[in-house]
């Protein structure tokens, strides 16, 4: 199996890359020549983490019969000074809104997309401390 994605330069620092038969633009900001048409390229690993390990999540909540007023998660990545400037560091937080939410279930949940089924996570794992907490909010 391959993934294909065909990118293509839009002019200045703005590119537009097919991803799924959908486009996504990724631009620079004004003080590196771009027009800020879009996410950094960098950042939009960030979203990648987050996008893959969240289906995962409630996937499997589903399946544990879970239900979340609300989900989302924010993580934060340290990026090295020097080039070529890459992540070092990465801490995933999964913040959870429900009543009587179960905590062990969120636990397995994000455990199993942690350590089983979130391939951009296993990727990041192998070249840099990647770290995660759960929150629940009442």
């Amino acid at each position: 199996m391959k993934h294909q994605v065909k990118t293509t330069w839009k002019g200045n620092m703005a590119f537009e890359a097919i991803v799924n038969e959908l486009p996504v633009v990724m631009d620079a900001s004004p003080e590196h020549g771009g027009a800020n048409q879009g996410p950094r390229p960098k950042e939009l690993l960030l979203a990648a983490v987050t996008g893959c390990t969240g289906m995962d999540v409630v996937a499997i909540l589903k399946k544990m019969q879970v239900e979340l007023e609300s989900f989302q998660m924010m993580v934060e990545a340290d990026v090295t000074e020097d080039h070529p400037k890459h992540y070092t560091r990465m801490h995933l937080i999964y913040e959870f809104k429900g009543k009587n939410l179960d905590k062990a279930k969120l636990e397995k949940a994000v455990a199993l997309s942690q350590d089983k089924y979130c391939g951009v996570s296993y990727m990041f794992k192998k070249f840099l401390e990647f770290t995660y907490e759960i929150r629940i909010v009442e």
